[in-house]
């Protein structure tokens, strides 16, 4: 979607900014309402409008304006939210969903919810660029797959894979601008996810994933399970710390069972280096393992 009110300068160059941005998010902002703030601060400063421009077209304060984009003071109601997200031609459907996740996140109860929505007029039909769904129904399966190897139960592995796909939406012109969709999407995705994984010693926690390996479910004896445990939790443990690329091609191959030709489609990566990426994953594992084995 290309916003139609975005202002062009006669030498045909991009808008330029105009008065000062916004200050920057509150800290103390939570990850959901984060997420729907930075889409519309993004588009904000794309566009090339100012607070006054927002204040015009939206019937709001400057300050109230302000504070919303800083997320300063109270979770603000879904009228604001709408008459900015209006403002900004951003898609209504996949914010207002990222709203109401921010607003679960900030203690809202679904009455207070539900009445800020119904106070704000119907929703128009609206459904995402044929590009997008197509894109986002040939990646939801790896993509869940992979959250849930790290936030281990399926409902919030989809919820994630939903919030990246309506951040997505939001920023679509972005992806498709980007030169490589498919990085810019996994990259996303790969934010989304690291955001809520568990952490140890500062890097993702595959520990719990020890609990669920084949080699779990096929033994018995409790003693040996134990056994099997305390071994492959340290094993889990030392590919959390891989690096970035190195831990995704590991945990899509080898924990999600994702083919080795599959996997650069979902990454963004070239096989070269997926392959390259495996390789060196495969001899850090090996290394630490034979270290643990065999202690000087």
């Amino acid at each position: 979607m290309t916003p139609s009110f975005v202002p062009e300068q006669s030498d045909g160059e991009p808008p330029s900014r105009r008065g000062r941005k916004p200050e920057s998010i509150e800290e103390k902002v939570g990850t959901s309402h984060r997420a729907w703030l930075e889409s519309l601060r993004s588009r904000l400063f794309a566009s090339g409008l100012t607070l006054d421009d927002l204040v015009n077209r939206s019937g709001y304060s400057k300050t109230r304006i302000s504070e919303l984009l800083r997320g300063k003071g109270y979770y603000p109601g879904w009228a604001i939210t709408y008459s900015v997200v209006c403002s900004l031609d951003l898609p209504i459907l996949p914010m207002r969903r990222l709203w109401t996740a921010a607003a679960r996140e900030a203690d809202k109860d679904t009455s207070w919810i539900e009445n800020r929505i119904h106070a704000v007029q119907p929703l128009p039909p609206e459904q995402p660029p044929v590009a997008h769904q197509g894109f986002t129904e040939a990646v939801r399966q790896p993509y869940t797959d992979y959250a849930r190897a790290f936030l281990q139960t399926d409902r919030r592995a989809r919820w994630v894979v939903a919030e990246a796909f309506d951040i997505l939406w939001l920023g679509w012109d972005e992806a498709t601008a980007s030169p490589n969709v498919r990085r810019h999407a996994w990259c996303l995705l790969r934010s989304r996810v690291m955001l809520r994984a568990p952490r140890h010693d500062g890097y993702p926690d595959l520990r719990a994933a020890a609990f669920s390996t084949l080699a779990q479910s096929q033994t018995d004896d409790l003693a040996v399970r134990f056994a099997q445990i305390g071994e492959q939790a340290g094993f889990f443990d030392a590919m959390g710390r891989l690096p970035d690329d190195q831990l995704d091609v590991t945990v899509l191959r080898y924990l999600c069972g994702i083919s080795e030709d599959a996997i650069p489609t979902v990454v963004g990566l070239s096989p070269a280096i997926t392959h390259a990426m495996d390789h060196h994953a495969r001899g850090a594992l090996e290394r630490i393992y034979h270290r643990h084995e065999n202690p000087e």
